[in-house]
C-alpha cells in the first residue's frame, strides 16, 4: 500500500516514566533500531504545509515517508528506496519516486528543492493489543535524548482514551509533544 491514515497520540516521558512504562505493558526487553533522515527545503516549505518528509532505516530496508495532514490524522505516503538512492537523497541528488513525487507536487515543491539535515535514531519496543498499537522509543539526535508513548489507533477516541488510561494508571504527566521531526529541528 502506498499511502495510510495514521491516527496516533503521543506524550514525551521522563527516563523514569520510560523504564516504568516497559515493565507496566508486556513490551520486548529489546528494541528494534530505526533511523530517521529528514529532508526539507531551505525555506521550509513543508513545514509550511504542516508536513513532513523522511527516509526510515530499518532491518536493512529503506522507505521514503511524506507526511501530511488529514482528517484526523496523517495520510502517510510511501515509497521503497534502495540503499544507492539513500545515497543519493543524502548527498543532495533525491531520486524521484511515483508516489511521494504525486503529493510533493500538489504542494509547489520540487524533488530539487530539498536538502538533508540530519538523522535521528530510534530503540523502538511494540505491544499490541486490542487493536492498538503501543510504542516507546528511546531517541537521540544532535547530542540529545528523549523518551516518547506513543498509541496508534484506528480512531480518535479509542487512542485517546488507551492514552488518558495509561497516563492515569501510572501517574503520568500529559505533556506537549511535537513530532520526531519537529523535536529534531527545534534542537538544531
Amino acid at each position: 500500500m502506498a499511502q495510510e491514515l495514521e491516527i496516533e497520540f503521543k506524550n514525551l516521558l521522563t527516563k523514569e516514566e520510560f523504564e516504568n512504562l516497559l515493565t507496566y505493558l508486556p513490551f520486548p526487553s529489546i528494541g528494534i533500531e530505526q533511523i530517521n533522515y529528514y529532508f526539507e527545503t531551505t525555506d521550509f516549505k513543508l513545514r509550511h504545509h504542516k508536513s513532513a518528509l523522511r527516509i526510515r532505516e530499518k532491518n536493512g530496508n529503506y522507505r521514503l515517508t511524506l507526511k501530511e495532514p488529514y482528517g484526523d490524522g496523517l495520510l502517510e505516503t510511501h515509497d521503497s528506496l534502495t540503499e544507492e538512492e539513500v545515497a543519493h537523497w543524502i548527498n543532495g541528488n533525491p531520486v524521484p519516486k511515483a508516489e511521494t513525487i504525486v503529493q510533493l507536487r500538489k504542494m509547489n515543491i520540487s524533488i530539487n528543492e530539498l536538502q538533508y539535515y540530519g538523522n535521528l535514531t530510534t530503540i523502538r519496543r511494540e505491544y499490541h493489543h486490542d487493536g492498538l498499537i503501543y510504542v516507546l522509543d528511546h531517541s537521540h539526535y544532535h547530542g540529545h535524548e528523549d523518551y516518547e508513548l506513543e498509541i496508534e489507533a484506528s480512531d480518535v477516541e479509542t487512542g485517546k482514551e488507551a492514552l488518558d488510561t495509561i497516563l492515569r494508571e501510572c501517574g503520568i504527566t500529559r505533556k506537549d509533544t511535537p513530532n520526531k521531526i519537529a523535536r529534531f529541528f527545534q534542537k538544531m
